[in-house]
């Protein structure tokens, strides 16, 4: 494993709001790899709640101020969630050709070259070593951003079949958690229908734990979950690649 010094984490306002310890278990992975690990100050949102609802200037305006932050900084950009890496790869040289000027293209192109999803992160560079030990069985969740935009597939699931991982596939796998940032407050009936399909598949598989790579999609179906009293763990790959990895460190 070659260490790569420095590397930047940009953890997301979903992560840094909702589920800190997701950055938290990035950061220490990062360190056990040998890197020396920084966080931005900056750098808060891509604009991706913006963008999604058609308010372009107005993302452009917020993943401004994280598209200066993280072109100010050398190294790898490692961003633990799938939604988040598609935006800086994907949607912001759409963006900034909308709402930008040549100087926010060119970092766009810089940022985007340097920017990975955690998981392909890994896989690229090494993950740390580590071995799980009577593991329950798994269902990875595949989210939408990673598999159908950055075309990230199985990367996660070698990962933890790397480590032991009990996985077991689902009648439901590829399909959509139903989150959809605003398209789950905009159908919300259609939304937990879709939410219930991939619930309804994991518990037939007799998974006790969901693992995925999107804070956005285990929110989503571990509220529907505790509404419907269905007894599933829901983790985030960082704070599993963590757990398993601790010993090593």
């Amino acid at each position: 494993m070659q260490p790569v010094s420095p590397v930047n984490l940009f953890p997301t306002c979903i992560v840094d709001a909702v589920q800190p310890d997701v950055g938290l278990a990035t950061a220490r992975i990062l360190e056990r790899m040998g890197n020396v690990v920084d966080v931005p100050d900056d750098a808060t949102c891509c604009g991706q709640p913006a963008w999604n609802a058609g308010h372009a200037a107005e993302a452009a305006t917020v993943a401004r101020t994280t598209l200066r932050a993280l072109a100010d900084t050398p190294g790898d950009i490692v961003v633990p969630s799938g939604s988040c890496a598609t935006m800086i790869r994907i949607f912001w040289p759409e963006l900034f050709e909308l709402h930008g000027d040549e100087a926010d293209r060119a970092q766009v192109r810089d940022v985007g070259a340097r920017t990975f999803e955690l998981s392909e992160y890994l896989a690229a560079r090494g993950a740390p070593a580590g071995q799980m030990q009577d593991t329950p069985p798994v269902v990875y969740h595949r989210s939408c951003h990673m598999l159908r935009e950055l075309g990230i597939g199985d990367e996660p699931e070698r990962i933890l079949d790397d480590y032991g991982a009990h996985r077991r596939p689902t009648a439901s796998e590829g399909r959509c958690c139903g989150f959809g940032g605003l398209f789950s407050i905009k159908l919300p009936e259609t939304s937990i229908a879709m939410a219930d399909e991939v619930l309804d598949a994991m518990t037939a598989s007799g998974t006790s734990r969901v693992i995925g790579c999107d804070a956005s999609c285990l929110i989503q179906l571990r509220g529907r979950a505790e509404a419907r009293a269905i007894d599933l763990e829901f983790a985030h790959l960082a704070e599993v690649v963590d757990a398993v990895t601790d010993g090593g460190s």
